[in-house]
This record gives C-alpha cells, sequence and structure tokens, in this order.
C-alpha cells in the first residue's frame, strides 16, 4: 500500500484484489461505470434491481393476463428469467434506445415474473445473461415465441401475431416453421386467425369461438364471416337442445356440430374456472379422476398440438 499522498502501483493493486474485483467488471445489482462489461454467456445474477431491468420491447405478449399464480415471487423466485444486455440488445435494433431507458438488461424471457415482481412487492430478480441469443432480429424473436406458444395464458391471437412477425423476419413461412420446430400446417393455421373480423378476433379471445371453428371461419370471405358464425352457432345450439334427435342431417354433420356445441360448453366451464382461480394442477387431478391413463395421454398429445 503506498504511503498517504505517494503514487500507487496499478499492476501491483491489480494483482491484490483478485478477479472478484471491480476493476474487471461491475457485478448486477451496483451502479454501472463508464466501461464496457464483460459477461460469461450463461451466467447467473441473484436479485438484480427491477431499475435495472426492463421488458422486451418487442414481446409478441402484449397483455401480461392475471397474475394471481405468481404472487409466491415475492417470497421466493423458482425460475430465473433470461436477459439479454443492453449493449447486445442494442447492436440488433439501434432504435429501442429510448424504449430501454437506462436499464441494463432487457427480460427475453420472464415478462410476466418481472411484471409480477413489480406488482407484489419483490426488489430484484434473479437473471441468466444469454448475449447468446441476440444473434440477429430472428433469434430473439424466436426465443421470445418459443417460451410464450402453448401456454394457458397466451392470447392465441398474439401468437398468431408473434408468428406472422417470425415469418416476416425469416422471410418465409417454412423458414419461420423451421425455427419454431412446427408444422408448416401450424404456422399456416396460426397466420389463419389473423383474417378473422374484429368481431370474430375477440370472441375467440373471448374463448367464444373454438380455434377449430376459428380457422374454418378464416376461409370464408371477410364480408360473410359473422353471418356463418352465427349460422353455425344457431346449428350448435339447436342440436345440443335436441339430444339425440334427428334433424335430417346426416350423421357426419350430425356429430360435427354436437362436437362444436360440446367445445362452446366445455371452453366456458373452463374460462369460469380460471376466474375462480383454480390451479392446472387441481384441474389435471380432477381430469385423471375422471379419464383413464390412455385418454390422459391423448389429451397432453392434443395440448401440444
Amino acid at each position: 500500500m503506498a504511503r498517504r499522498g505517494g503514487r500507487i502501483d496499478l499492476a501491483s493493486l491489480a494483482g491484490t484484489v483478485g478477479e472478484y474485483s471491480s476493476v474487471d467488471r461491475t457485478p448486477a445489482g451496483t451502479q454501472a461505470s463508464s466501461r464496457t462489461e464483460t459477461y460469461i454467456d450463461g451466467e447467473l445474477f441473484a436479485e438484480v434491481p427491477l431499475a435495472d431491468l426492463v421488458g422486451n420491447p418487442r414481446n409478441p405478449r402484449r397483455r401480461m393476463g392475471d397474475l394471481a399464480d405468481l404472487s409466491t415471487i415475492a417470497e421466493r423466485q423458482l425460475q430465473p428469467g433470461v436477459v439479454i444486455t443492453k449493449a447486445a440488445w442494442l447492436t440488433i435494433f439501434p432504435a429501442d434506445a429510448k424504449l430501454v431507458g437506462a436499464a441494463r438488461y432487457i427480460v427475453v424471457n420472464g415478462n410476466r415474473r418481472l411484471a409480477a415482481s413489480k406488482k407484489f412487492g419483490r426488489a430484484g430478480m434473479d437473471v441468466i445473461v444469454r448475449d447468446s441469443i441476440a444473434t440477429s432480429s430472428e433469434s430473439i424473436l424466436e426465443a421470445a415465441i418459443i417460451e410464450n406458444i402453448g401456454r394457458r395464458d397466451f392470447d392465441v391471437l398474439e401468437e398468431a401475431e408473434a408468428v406472422e412477425a417470425l415469418v416476416a423476419e425469416c422471410g418465409s413461412a417454412d423458414a419461420a416453421a423451421e425455427r419454431l420446430g412446427r408444422s408448416k400446417g401450424w404456422v399456416s393455421q396460426r397466420r389463419a386467425l389473423l383474417k378473422l373480423t374484429p368481431e370474430l378476433q375477440e370472441k375467440l379471445r373471448a374463448g367464444e369461438i373454438a380455434i377449430r371453428l376459428a380457422r374454418s371461419l378464416a376461409q370464408v370471405p371477410f364480408e360473410g364471416q359473422v353471418r356463418a358464425w352465427r349460422v353455425a352457432q344457431e346449428r350448435a345450439e339447436k342440436q345440443a337442445a335436441e339430444k339425440g334427435s334427428d334433424d335430417g342431417a346426416s350423421a357426419g354433420e350430425s356429430t360435427e356440430i354436437s362436437s362444436a356445441a360440446a367445445t362452446v360448453k366445455a371452453v366456458r366451464s373452463l374460462r369460469s374456472l380460471r376466474k375462480e382461480g383454480v390451479h392446472p394442477e387441481l384441474l389435471a387431478g380432477a381430469l385423471r379422476e375422471i379419464y383413464t391413463v390412455d385418454e390422459c395421454r391423448s389429451l397432453c398429445d392434443a395440448l401440444k398440438q
């Protein structure tokens, strides 16, 4: 140590502080300096202050939904979020500088956890730095979409819009399907939902129209979609009221209408359970008591489609 007022040997100083010195890098959760920070890809930082985090400006999920299922995050966080450093993000999206602001990290996976942390009073979040996914706009969008696809609280139309955005980034639907690990038909079906009228899109979002029916309605000319939906709804309700009666429809048509009516009823019941706060695990337990093992497997396979 140099005497007071004397000169300090910087080489000697660097040797004494070791690898954990702030001379090398600033740990997450402290004030950033003017130098360039370096990170190990996959590095975990605990309790990063929320002020240092910002949600993905290009997140395909516009609505965070009901955050009640994440209320326990106030006491514990079971899964860290995945973030990209500000420098890496702005290299790909320089126009986002104002949106990112003073934040040091952009949350790519874990935006609901970030929203819940703010809502339920958590001071910081555990995050993993993954600048390796910031290779292109496609790779970032892909990471955000894959996290959300198939989640019960991810709006199906937001999913469709996210797929459409990825198609635009990749240049073709086939390339987007390959990146997502989905079939070309799945990508085509999701994109078709964007052809629905605003009225039908809202009904789909509210669960009043099953996805299967929505895909069929999307094939109808725009101006005739609402009328086609009303006709299908009237037929389904009539068939449900006349259980087992012969209304002149063929066996195939009768089965399809009954299936549509049953789907509408099931969706309404499930939406009611969700509003009442029934956890998916409780619902799964109830289904296991009702269905056989093979039927449960069939259900799991159907949910993955």
